[in-house]
């Protein structure tokens, strides 16, 4: 599926999609020799480059997408550097007056103050909402027929309004993307449009989107610290014996022995 409708009005469509798994692995092929001609060996390629962070091939898939979303999103989205990206503007068009309005509200989470949590059981903050949509829109309306120039009327809209944008950008950053905005601490409304990429993604680069969520999005890295903490409390028989009832194949059971006993961490 190349749309998805995100949130009460959003979306997210694929525009198109420049390479796929196979350009993954003809950009690996050029540093690592033509060796790998079968998809079990492309996957295995692929999943080498993977857990073992050779970023670069991943690089050479590109997605361009047509997102449509809350202003205080697509605030958020565009902090990722990474991308190309061309948004509608408010100094040459009109703005449509769609507004975003949450089914549920949520509360001010307790820990972490940037974020929320739970739902917010309150009758007057559907009608606050509709009334600063109405008087806000009605002032920009106002502003444009006084004259007033768009670029400067645009400034009495809520972050709730709508605006539509185009975004490219590669597999390797969008990965990072997906793996910030899938997280449980991002805001709501932002996981939704990363879910609805990442099953764009998922489609497209099958054996990629595969090894990402075995090695980065259901992983995780050890400090030094915790790397000693584990070897003081298993022996490498114990964890040889639980990578093995797992199914892992032979050459990740050395890895893995490797990355946790191969040496002392580093100073």
């Amino acid at each position: 599926m190349d749309f998805i409708p995100v949130l009460d009005k959003g979306f997210v469509r694929l525009v198109e999609v420049m390479g796929g798994d196979h350009s993954i692995v003809q950009a690996a092929r050029v540093s690592y020799g033509p060796g790998t001609k079968t998809v079990r060996e492309d996957r295995a390629l692929i999943d080498y480059l993977m857990r073992h962070r050779h970023t670069s091939p991943f690089e050479m898939v590109e997605f361009k997408f047509h997102v449509k979303a809350p202003l205080f999103v697509v605030r958020q989205w565009f902090r990722h550097r990474t991308a190309s990206v061309n948004e509608i503007s408010g100094r040459y068009s009109v703005l449509k007056e769609e507004f975003y309005e949450p089914e549920l509200w949520r509360q001010q989470a307790g820990k972490n103050k940037q974020g929320s949590e739970g739902a917010f059981p309150d009758e007057e903050a559907d009608g606050l909402l509709r009334q600063v949509e109405e008087v806000a829109y009605a002032a920009y309306q106002a502003l444009l027929q006084k004259g007033v120039a768009r670029e400067m009327a645009r400034m009495v809209l809520p972050l709730n309004l709508y605006t539509e944008f185009y975004w490219k950008q590669d597999l390797h950053n969008l990965f990072h993307f997906l793996t910030l905005r899938l997280a449980p601490e991002a805001q709501w409304e932002i996981r939704q449009y990363a879910r609805a990429i990442a099953e764009i993604v998922k489609a497209h680069v099958p054996m990629a989107w595969e090894s990402y969520e075995e090695h980065v999005l259901g992983g995780q890295s050890l400090s030094r610290t915790e790397l000693m903490a584990l070897r003081g409390l298993l022996t490498p028989e114990v964890y040889e014996k639980a990578l093995r009832e797992l199914g892992l194949p032979e050459s990740r059971v050395r890895e893995a022995l490797e990355k946790l006993f191969g040496g002392p961490p580093r100073p």
